[in-house]
């Protein structure tokens, strides 16, 4: 895959939990954390408001050694929040509108990106899914789609053509049985790789791990280890994610991805948040990989 590093397009905000606490979060945010972590260095492309907020995600940008030049400080927008309330463990989520990543700036991007990565959620707006049009063509990078929908944020048939566009999609079951016809897993998930030039559906399932989905046959699986604790699963996809494109980046074979992506997420749903400010968090994660 190009050298060039990966480019990410997306919100960036305050998780606020019942309890009063609030945790950096945004999934291309927490991507992002994970793949600077992960030695691949990427561009986040945002926007943060003049606010303290504001603030506190660039200080914690910069003490992770990530790029801040494609984030932006819009004085006309305040830094995004989501409001989490959590039932048997599962988030729901409350987004606040018109914030500062409604209004990316594109003109941020490098000439550059060997993967172009983004949500729908970032999309919800329609001068958003213009802007992002405009990057996608100039970069005329392979596009990685992590769906999320969130209520009242996403249509059925703009997420199905977002998918068309991109080369690689990562969706939970509920929203893969959102947004394919009826059927059992695998007869959806062949329902979207219908869409357009896509290669890759990967269906994560909680607890009962992931599967992956592609024009080459039966699927690939994987069942984790049920994980000892769990605090809140807020930013499990997002650790999934993140290790999926590690695996794409670096050209390891799907099974081996696979079984990183969930064993990586099963650590991440042990901690309050989506991204540990431990700096030595993701230590163990990488000796795994350098011993196997």
């Amino acid at each position: 895959m190009n050298a060039a590093p990966p480019v990410l397009f997306g919100e960036v905000l305050f998780d606020r939990f019942p309890d009063g606490s609030s945790v950096l979060g945004g999934a291309p945010l927490n991507v992002a954390l994970h793949l600077q972590a992960f030695g691949l260095a990427p561009l986040l492309l945002s926007a943060v408001g003049v606010d303290l907020l504001g603030e506190q995600i660039l200080a914690r940008m910069e003490a992770a050694g990530l790029d801040t030049t494609g984030v932006a400080v819009d004085p006309q927008h305040p830094t995004g929040t989501v409001e989490v309330a959590l039932a048997d463990d599962e988030p729901t989520f409350t987004i606040t509108p018109d914030v500062a990543w409604d209004c990316i700036d594109v003109e941020r991007a490098p000439a550059q990106a060997g993967l172009l990565y983004h949500g729908s959620l970032a999309l919800r707006r329609v001068s958003a899914r213009t802007a992002f049009a405009r990057l996608r063509e100039r970069l005329a990078a392979p596009v990685f789609l992590d769906v999320n929908l969130r209520a009242p944020w996403w249509s059925r048939g703009e997420v199905r053509e977002l998918i068309g566009t991109a080369r690689w999609v990562k969706l939970n079951h509920d929203e893969l049985d959102a947004l394919a016809d009826g059927g059992d897993e695998p007869s959806r998930a062949a329902e979207l790789l219908t869409l357009g030039d896509l290669e890759l559906v990967v269906v994560t399932r909680g607890a009962d791990g992931a599967a992956a989905y592609s024009h080459d046959g039966a699927p690939i699986e994987v069942v984790p280890e049920r994980a000892a604790e769990v605090v809140d699963t807020v930013g499990a996809g997002d650790a999934f994610a993140s290790v999926l494109i590690c695996g794409l980046v670096r050209g390891w074979p799907l099974t081996t991805t696979l079984d990183r992506a969930q064993a990586f997420a099963s650590r991440i749903v042990a901690c309050r948040g989506a991204v540990p400010e431990d700096p030595g968090f993701h230590a163990p994660t990488l000796a795994s990989w350098e011993n196997a």
